[in-house]
């Protein structure tokens, strides 16, 4: 799709890097196109490319009682009128390969959730929509493995994909960002995108009263989390934003407050713009001479 082809163009060339964000699951159509709206405002104020991000269903969650979104036609339905009102593209994830067709026909950008990142048959259907792929890392995985991910993308004849890092398994109920992560997965030879929300979640991590668990996570340390990449040299941010982090019914430790999204903006930016880290440092190992 030409479409697919500019907008993969348009976020390659973004400086200092472009902005995949968004709720982490659509609340309500009322919610969603008040948090695109505010969004859009931030970032073209600040002149970064921005992609709307949010999830028809979370397939993914700790409990079968957890609140998992509209689903896969309401949800759509919801992400193709944010897309025409506010003339932005959109992202949003799948987890089975019947569900890319209808995607593709709305989202600009279709990603593949970091514990799905090697399923073939998911990745072949993904491409095969002509859309963007973002592909994220597995948990599991070292980088390495995005070079095979990516690469099937490109087989299924589609060179539009890009890799997203989201944190390693470290121990139980915790994750950990190697930097050196964002440098071995350029190895995929497209975007590096880095996650600087879900880096910092607590699997099943937190307890319940009453008994049970769910995901918790460290919001405090997205700011940390996130200028480590700008200076390391990522193409693209990916965050989760809400209005009410506190109240959100899906991964709210993790979701950034949208009332400080702007002034960690600015200060990411400007860290990019003065770090050299999408640029590959020269080293010089010549002997010193008197």
């Amino acid at each position: 799709m030409d479409s697919s082809v500019a907008l993969f163009n348009q976020l390659k060339a973004a400086e200092p890097f472009f902005l995949l964000a968004g709720p982490n699951v659509i609340e309500s159509e009322e919610h969603v196109l008040k948090m695109a709206r505010h969004l859009k405002s931030v970032a073209s104020k600040l002149g970064l490319p921005l992609v709307f991000k949010s999830s028809f269903d979370k397939a993914n969650r700790t409990s079968s009682k957890s609140f998992r979104g509209p689903g896969l036609e309401e949800g759509l339905k919801i992400l193709e009128k944010v897309k025409v009102t506010y003339d932005i593209p959109i992202i949003t994830d799948v987890h089975e390969s019947y569900q890319c067709e209808a995607v593709g026909r709305v989202a600009d950008i279709i990603q593949i959730p970091a514990f799905l990142c090697r399923q073939t048959d998911l990745l072949v259907a993904a491409a095969k929509t002509g859309r963007i792929i973002n592909i994220k890392k597995g948990q599991f995985c070292a980088p390495s493995v995005m070079v095979n991910s990516a690469e099937k993308i490109r087989l299924a004849g589609n060179q539009n994909v890009m890799v997203c890092e989201r944190g390693t398994m470290f121990g139980y109920n915790d994750l950990i960002v190697d930097p050196r992560n964002l440098e071995w997965m350029r190895e995929a030879n497209c975007p590096v995108v880095a996650d600087i929300t879900h880096s910092l979640q607590q699997p099943a991590g937190k307890k319940l009263e009453g008994g049970g668990v769910a995901s918790g996570g460290l919001r405090e340390l997205i700011p940390c989390i996130a200028r480590t990449c700008v200076a390391v040299g990522v193409d693209g941010i990916f965050m989760e934003v809400h209005d009410d982090p506190l109240n959100a019914p899906v991964d709210g430790p993790t979701q950034w407050p949208l009332r400080q999204l702007e002034e960690l903006l600015e200060e990411l930016i400007a860290i990019a713009r003065v770090t050299k880290g999408k640029k590959p440092f020269k080293i010089d190992l010549t002997p010193f001479r008197d």
